[in-house]
């Protein structure tokens, strides 16, 4: 076969398999020699080869069949010069991955640097910017992040490898992105001759994409093998791309071998993510991995608190009335990033009115905000949710019988149904079989004292409340 019927070849392989499919699998093969029924391609990496054969060697048989060509198998090997092109000149060689060329090597200062976001010797590659605000001393510690803040404290230090990764996660809006930016500006300002790389998921994979269709995968895996730390954030977005898995597998593999840091971060648990591969979940796990839970009261009440000190000097001589950090602390109590951008939205439109921030410009000002923050769960909705969980009836739940098996699971029922709605204690005490207030409360106090004893009541109610707000 020939070099000009291996094009035409391509060209029918386009139409089939269309043109991101072609682009990224069929027009890096170059075909080499046919002989005793084997077409022998050259191919920039192994993992390339796999896949291909995997899932498109029956169509290019079945193309070169219909060409004549007498193929009985394909063979697949790696270029001895790849993924380096012979033609490159020596400048461009002394320049690997020159697409990702990092805009901002210019900057002097290495703390500006790393808001430009590879730091020193990996300043070939372009990655995430930091957020200048993302600091340790911005982040507002309380109970529910607290032991996910003294572990990223930990990493910052940047002394010897003590768990790795360190994988962070939690709902949106919980603080993960903080900590992971937190992290990378200490230690910068630590250790300036780190090489350190934060960077998304999607990120990754459009680098390994791109690595893959210029036939550059042996710069790719150096760029980000040769990092001190390597930070990812939202990993679970490379679910269900195997190819993709199957390089960040590798890269993570190789990393802890060297035992350099990595740091993760993803929307729930590593067990938990949908279509990500058992390998990777696996190695996800082996390190420390830290849930940031839900904010609570308290927490949200010293976020704003903070945020109300940093506006003092944007808004200066602006009074903020007694009970509105209170109200807006239990009125919006999903998303801290909705809870900023509300109290944001209220010290501006305070000062183009010109008034103090009291309750009923607050009410007027944030009435969108206030209306979607309502809670709209049901106790009979908890009541479903609770009752599946445990494998038992609703009707148990409801019921009279007081068996063990039954009565704590409605216990964590009644509390959630006192925090996740704006039901009273008589309105909940009816809606579990008529019961009084009385029974409520013990139950709603109950679970409050086993929550601090008993880990796996935290953690089924903490299971139930993400399932219901999700």
């Amino acid at each position: 076969m020939t070099q000009e019927k291996w094009s035409q070849l391509r060209q029918r392989l386009l139409k089939t398999v269309g043109q991101n499919n072609y682009t990224t699998w069929i027009e890096p093969l170059e075909f080499d020699e046919l002989e005793g029924g084997v077409a022998v391609f050259h191919v920039p990496t192994n993992f390339m080869g796999n896949y291909v054969s995997q899932n498109f060697a029956d169509l290019i048989l079945h193309e070169l069949s219909l060409s004549g060509e007498p193929v009985q198998r394909l063979s697949f090997r790696v270029a001895a010069n790849s993924p380096v092109r012979p033609a490159r000149s020596a400048e461009r060689a002394e320049e690997p991955f020159q697409e990702l060329t990092d805009q901002h090597a210019e900057l002097e200062n290495p703390t500006q640097r790393a808001a430009g976001t590879v730091v020193n010797k990996m300043e070939t590659l372009q990655a995430a910017p930091l957020d200048p605000r993302f600091t340790f001393d911005s982040f507002v510690v309380g109970k529910p992040n607290e032991l996910a803040h003294a572990a990223a404290r930990r990493v910052a230090e940047g002394g010897p490898v003590t768990f790795n990764p360190l994988v962070l996660y939690g709902g949106v809006g919980l603080g993960k992105t903080h900590l992971m930016h937190a992290i990378a500006w200490e230690l910068t300002a630590r250790k300036p001759d780190l090489n350190v790389l934060y960077l998304s998921a999607e990120q990754f994979m459009y680098r390994f994409v791109q690595a893959l269709r210029e036939r550059r995968m042996m710069d790719f895996k150096h760029l980000f093998r040769s990092v001190d730390v390597l930070m990812v954030d939202d990993v679970q977005f490379i679910a269900g791309k195997g190819s993709t898995q199957e390089e960040f597998f590798h890269t993570f593999n190789a990393l802890v071998d060297q035992n350099k840091q990595i740091i993760i971060s993803a929307d729930r648990a590593p067990g938990e993510i949908k279509d990500l591969e058992d390998r990777v979940k696996s190695r996800l796990q082996c390190g420390l991995v830290v849930d940031l839970h839900p904010t609570d009261y308290e927490l949200r009440l010293g976020i704003l608190q903070t945020k109300v000190k940093q506006y003092g000097a944007t808004y200066p001589g602006l009074q903020i009335a007694d009970g509105v950090l209170e109200f807006l602390a239990h009125r919006i109590s999903t998303n801290v990033r909705v809870l900023e951008g509300a109290l944001t939205r209220l010290f501006a439109f305070a000062s183009l009115v010109g008034r103090e921030i009291d309750m009923d410009l607050t009410q007027d000002c944030l009435a969108d905000v206030l209306r979607a923050s309502e809670r709209k769960i049901t106790v009979e909705e908890i009541q479903r949710k609770v009752s599946d969980y445990y494998n038992i009836r609703m009707s148990d739940i409801i019921g009279p019988k007081r068996l063990r098996s039954f009565a704590r699971p409605r216990q964590v029922a009644m509390y959630l149904s006192k925090q996740l709605t704006s039901r009273s204690l008589p309105e909940i005490g009816r809606r579990f079989g008529g019961r009084d207030h009385t029974t409520v409360m013990h139950g709603v106090k109950r679970i409050e004292e086993l929550k601090q004893t008993d880990g796996q009541i935290a953690e089924d109610v903490e299971m139930l409340r993400r399932a219901l707000e999700a």
